[in-house]
């Protein structure tokens, strides 16, 4: 990593994650492997943010660990990158385990719980999934009916973002100012 600390993917430790290692590399990694319009790809540093503004909008009130926990959901990508989701399923579940080992090391690194409540997985993937209908219909192609298809309509309480993709160091400059004030 930058930081110079050095991860082991097949035992990571917390001690070896640094903030500024899964900001530079989340804003760095493109969503939708690079297929969106824009002068910029859409990263994933700027996917986190907007998973984790649509789940305080899905559940007012949540507290700011449960908050961080949504941010850092893909935390992970910042090292293995983000495979598309056929992709991931043509894997296999060694790769779901390998993935959730890292999350949990960037987890106890930063305080949180290693595995977070089954309710709050269940929240956070409701948030990523309208996360990926508002990418898909305004930066991926998509026509409404067929982001519908695929994704289903965002529940009705969620104001539809403005997504224009950033510069990597904008999107790495957002995450971490988000990241700073849940986790201070």
């Amino acid at each position: 990593m930058l930081s110079g600390r050095r991860l082991d993917l097949l035992d990571p430790s917390p001690l070896d994650v640094e903030i500024e290692d899964i900001a530079h590399g989340l804003a760095r990694v493109a969503r939708w492997n690079g297929q969106t319009k824009g002068a910029h790809a859409f990263s994933v540093a700027q996917h986190c943010v907007l998973v984790e503004r649509l789940t305080a909008e899905l559940k007012p009130g949540l507290t700011r660990q449960a908050r961080l926990m949504a941010l850092l959901h893909d935390a992970p990508e910042y090292v293995i990158g983000d495979l598309i989701s056929p992709f991931k399923a043509a894997v296999g579940l060694d790769y779901k385990d390998f993935e959730l080992r890292l999350l949990a090391a960037i987890h106890l690194r930063f305080g949180l719980p290693a595995q977070p409540p089954k309710e709050l997985l269940a929240l956070f993937k409701q948030a990523d999934i309208a996360a990926a209908y508002f990418e898909a219909t305004q930066l991926a192609g998509f026509s409404i009916d067929e982001a519908k298809r695929y994704f289903g309509t965002p529940p009705k309480q969620l104001r539809a973002p403005r997504l224009l993709p950033l510069a990597p160091a904008e999107a790495q400059a957002q995450f971490l100012e988000r990241f700073r004030r849940l986790w201070s």
